[in-house]
């Protein structure tokens, strides 16, 4: 749908610094083309049998088009939280309506040459059927995480998305570690 892309590349974001604080507004298109730092919400969406949804995104999408994802998500609007982003997201992109609000998992700043986002992580889960936006997933399904990681060598992943997955999975690991360091002191 050109109308719902021309829409997206002029939705204004907040800017922010190197501390996410907010120090302007721009649309989307200057802050992509000008590597504006602006903030960003990943959420892993599981079913009740805790697969994975992962999808490929449209060759319309404004950045990685045609990549896969683990996580469903995007750009946080101006005044809007990251909680309010991920919950909107998430069902936008899910085509579902009344999904739990997702879990704030950690915050990272994802920064290359050509993007820079703050990027907070989320949980959630869904229950199936989903109907994905067409304007944004041209392909889905929901994988066991040992298919996910099958696929991690296979398929071609948006960069962000696999800092986000790999920074999620060294989280977990820490998280899984903390009671055992808190007995020790």
């Amino acid at each position: 749908m050109a109308d719902q892309s021309a829409l997206s590349a002029d939705e204004i974001l907040d800017i922010v610094d190197e501390h996410d604080r907010v120090v302007g507004q721009a649309p989307r298109k200057e802050a992509y083309a000008h590597g504006l730092r602006h903030r960003c919400v990943f959420v892993l969406a599981r079913d009740a049998e805790g697969r994975v949804f992962v999808h490929r995104r449209t060759a319309r999408k404004l950045v990685f088009p045609s990549l896969y994802d683990m996580f469903v998500g995007g750009v946080v609007g101006t005044g809007e939280s990251y909680d309010e982003a991920a919950l909107r997201e998430a069902e936008e992109e899910l085509g579902v309506s009344g999904l739990p609000a997702p879990v704030p998992l950690f915050k990272f700043l994802y920064e290359t040459p050509e993007h820079a986002w703050w990027s907070a992580v989320y949980e959630t889960r869904c229950e199936p059927p989903v109907d994905p936006q067409a304007e944004e997933v041209a392909w889905h399904a929901f994988l066991t995480e040992e298919e996910l990681e099958r696929r991690l060598a296979e398929w071609t992943w948006v960069p962000d998305g696999m800092d986000a997955y790999r920074r999620l999975l060294a989280w977990r690991a820490d998280q899984a570690e903390q009671p055992v360091q808190r007995r020790c002191l």
